[in-house]
């Protein structure tokens, strides 16, 4: 139902079209019985046909209000007290005790039952009762004694009022299987989402167990190597079975295995930041551009005369976590230093309302053939080139991420690849 003001609404309901439906098949019957046996009209055909002539059209013109959905009168509750005192009338006229509008009194308080609520039913079908029994006793017959007649009134007060309370019961019974099935409904359905909730969260749990797990698999794979190479130096080192030429490369070999290790341990650091981890935890505070360039290249071991340093504007300052910086910044000035050869390793850093950009750009193979423009939010992955990088790229990866900064890499004109980053930043 869709509510238009206090005293009018418009049904949409298939049960009230019904109740359109079945007052104006009553109106019907009644005509075609008053043709059939003039006699139902005791004597008063006028009168009862302009009953029926006045009831039908009021029937007619409740019936096409229903079907243009139209607002209705009054209220249905208000139709059910119209329909029972015509029928009242209806009774007292046409011999009272003997009336063939009696048997439409069920129906009042049925309508009145299921409108008004149990209550208010019994108390209206209660009210039709004794409105029947004044017309039995004003409109009968004057052969039908007075006693018959207040017995037909009682009987039909009686039958009306069982009928009233007969319908309580039955609406209360549907209303508590309707309860009843509205909370099996949102039981399954929350069973249901408890369900899918459970199963994305099991979803989720197995991704990031195997997430953990390859990151595992890669930590493993890249300490084995260093690990061996010192395992089998340290042996032959400690068992002097070096000359000392080859105790020497020994040693230098020591030294860049211990250093590479240091740089994955640092690794490893870093992404415990990005988890929030408090191991490592530095919280931003200002640096000088320039100053980090050449702090990234020197960690980098790119040499003086490779690098190639750019400032924009020059002398500035930014506020920012300078670990995870510089650490996004090695690794990936690592990565150009080691496939440029003896070419420069150039480093751009600029920042301008708020954005640090800062590109790295080598003249190594630059991409494998496919992977040009390959671009992921908060991230990259790059495939082969992942391989070649050990953990730089990965931690550079989590790193970006951790910032909610942007990285693309892409091929350099000339050849070579250009790797571009974006972060914003607080103002120094």
């Amino acid at each position: 139902m869709e509510v238009y003001g206090p005293w009018t609404r418009r049904s949409d309901s298939a049960e009230e079209r019904a109740a359109v439906v079945i007052r104006a098949a009553v109106v019907a019957a009644v005509g075609l019985a008053l043709v059939i046996g003039p006699e139902l009209a005791r004597g008063r055909p006028g009168v009862v046909w302009t009953i029926v002539a006045g009831t039908a059209l009021y029937a007619a013109a409740l019936l096409v209000t229903e079907w243009a959905e139209r607002p209705l009168p009054v209220r249905p509750a208000v139709l059910t007290v119209i329909d029972g005192l015509l029928v009242l009338v209806a009774c007292g006229l046409t011999g009272g005790a003997d009336s063939i509008f009696v048997a439409v009194l069920p129906l009042i308080a049925i309508a009145m039952s299921l409108r008004a609520g149990p209550v208010v039913g019994r108390l209206g079908a209660l009210g039709v009762g004794i409105g029947f029994t004044v017309a039995c006793v004003l409109g009968s017959d004057a052969d039908v004694p007075p006693a018959e007649r207040l017995l037909t009134g009682a009987w039909w007060s009686g039958f009306l009022v069982a009928a009233a309370v007969l319908v309580g019961v039955l609406a209360r019974m549907l209303e508590r299987q309707l309860v009843v099935a509205a909370e099996s409904r949102a039981r399954a359905v929350a069973e249901h989402e408890k369900l899918v909730s459970e199963r994305e969260l099991r979803a989720r749990l197995v991704a990031a167990q195997r997430a953990r797990l390859d990151g595992v698999r890669v930590v493993l794979h890249e300490f084995r190597t260093p690990v061996a190479s010192l395992t089998a130096l340290t042996a032959d080192l400690a068992a002097g079975r070096l000359s000392p030429s080859a105790a020497d490369s020994a040693i230098r070999l020591l030294a860049e295995h211990a250093v590479h290790l240091r740089d994955m341990l640092e690794g490893l650091a870093d992404l415990a930041v990005r988890d929030g981890s408090p191991l490592g935890r530095v919280t931003d505070r200002p640096v000088v551009l320039a100053e980090l360039a050449e702090a990234v290249l020197d960690a980098a071991a790119v040499a003086p005369a490779r690098r190639r340093i750019t400032v924009e504007p020059p002398g500035a300052v930014v506020r920012c976590d300078p670990q995870r910086l510089r650490r996004v910044l090695t690794n990936l000035a690592e990565n150009a230093a080691r496939h440029s050869g003896d070419a420069p390793v150039e480093l751009a850093l600029s920042h301008v309302d708020g954005i640090l950009t800062a590109q790295v750009r080598d003249r190594g193979p630059g991409l494998p053939p496919g992977q040009e423009g390959v671009v992921t939010s908060k991230g990259v992955a790059i495939g082969e080139r992942r391989g070649t990088a050990g953990l730089g790229l990965w931690i550079v990866e989590a790193l970006v991420g951790a910032m909610n900064g942007e990285l693309e890499l892409r091929p350099r004109t000339g050849g070579g690849l250009v790797a571009h980053l974006t972060l914003p930043l607080d103002p120094a």
